[in-house]
């Protein structure tokens, strides 16, 4: 055993005789217990030939433990803690449907490239070589952007906890987004689809999409008692279809394997499972994995008026189908919820069916249509924010495609059969 020699008053440095290095020892505050619940000792170690930099080293530590209140030892992988983040910390502050991101981007582009540099040893240069290696693969300047945002917030907390001097990520720019040719559909073809499905419940569904601007799964969230017919007929906002995912709770994935402690791969077969939602998330459970939630924000809990032709296409699908058991206006076959990823694979079909080349053009793309048809038809920002729910007037000017002066025309023509845009003004 290497004997240690220790200098009059030096306290936490001594001289290790068998490997001819001088030792500081910084006691560090516990994370964990024993089974006696007894705080197990962490302590950061210093080695160097020279003793006056072991002095300088641990001056410079003693700062940082005192400004942060702990300082990272070099037990834990990079890997490690994104695996500590993503379970326990960024569930109880991020969305279902984040996380279910948040979980694919770490284990597809992250962790296999930089989880086992050690945490406190992680540099900008190990960052850049996540989206270097993303980017060979062909995946979007979006995607690698999104990649460097989801890492970042997990270092940001690692830094926060004091388990790394500062955040890599800080120190670097995040990958520029290229600018991308937006694909929507024009008045004339919204039209041409609306008219080829006319008098069928899907027509209906996609006339609502173009017609409101809303999201995917606000709209398959519709129920009857949102709706008012009378009066003055509106649309209520205030709830959005979502599949939420179960988690494991039957502890740590192993490195090297696809199953978890319980045997299985997905969560919703484990005997410990549950539901991955923060404590304030409001949510309704219809069937099988499928929720009402809340809207993200406040902008996204709106009414807007019931205009024709969509007041005529809601009344129609109201006539025509069946009542189902939590109010849903639109239905799947067997009268269920619709599934988000199963409408998303509908809509290029339905353009299809309606002589529309577009595959480009995706179901969330309907939603710039619609700004772009309230921009056409000048109706003021402030009341395009409100209708679309958005936040910012950025936001709705981001949404919109860019409108001509022969669509300025067309669209004020056939303002009031399409968008019904002298109720909105009154």
């Amino acid at each position: 055993m290497a004997r240690l020699t220790r200098g009059k008053g030096e306290g936490s440095i001594a001289f290790d005789q068998a490997k001819r290095l001088w030792v500081g020892r910084i006691e560090l505050p516990a994370h964990d217990f024993d089974e006696h619940g007894v705080p197990k000792r962490r302590r950061r170690i210093i080695r160097r030939k020279d003793k006056s930099e072991v002095m300088r080293e641990m001056q410079k530590l003693r700062k940082q433990l005192e400004d942060r209140g702990d300082l990272p030892t070099a037990s834990q992988t990079t890997g490690t803690w994104l695996s500590y983040w993503l379970r326990e910390i960024a569930p109880r502050e991020r969305r279902p449907k984040t996380m279910v991101s948040y979980r694919s981007v770490m284990a597809t582009h992250i962790i296999p490239v930089i989880g086992r540099v050690r945490l406190d040893k992680l540099t900008p240069a190990d960052v850049r070589k996540v989206t270097a290696r993303m980017a060979s693969a062909g995946a979007s300047s979006t995607s690698q952007r999104n990649a460097f945002s989801i890492l970042s917030a997990a270092l940001r907390t690692a830094e926060r906890e004091g388990r790394i001097p500062r955040n890599p990520c800080d120190l670097m720019d995040a990958p520029r987004k290229a600018v991308a040719k937006l694909d929507v559909l024009t008045v004339d073809e919204a039209r041409r689809l609306l008219n080829t499905l006319s008098g069928t419940l899907e027509g209906a569904l996609w006339a609502t999409y173009i017609l409101t601007g809303a999201r995917r799964g606000e709209v398959l969230g519709f129920r009857w008692d949102s709706i008012q017919f009378d009066g003055q007929p509106r649309i209520e906002l205030s709830w959005q279809l979502q599949r939420l995912g179960w988690a494991h709770g039957c502890g740590e994935k192993p490195e090297k394997s696809d199953r978890w402690p319980c045997g299985f791969i997905r969560g919703h077969a484990c005997h410990s499972r549950w539901l991955d939602v923060p404590a304030d998330y409001e949510y309704e459970h219809l069937s099988n994995g499928m929720y009402l939630t809340r809207p993200k924000s406040k902008a996204g809990w709106r009414v807007i008026p019931l205009v024709e032709p969509l007041y005529s296409y809601l009344a129609w699908v109201k006539a025509n189908t069946s009542s189902n058991e939590w109010g849903l206006v639109f239905t799947d076959a067997d009268g269920g919820p619709i599934d988000p990823d199963k409408a998303s694979k509908a809509w290029p079909l339905a353009l299809k069916a309606a002589g529309i080349n577009k595959p480009g053009v995706r179901l969330h793309d309907a939603r710039h249509t619609a700004v772009d048809l309230l921009y056409a038809a000048k109706v003021p920002e402030d009341v395009i924010m409100r209708i679309v729910g958005h936040s910012t007037r950025a936001m709705s000017r981001s949404y919109a495609s860019g409108v001509d002066d022969a669509r300025d025309r067309d669209a004020m023509r056939s303002v009031s059969s399409v968008l019904g845009f002298g109720v909105l003004e009154s």
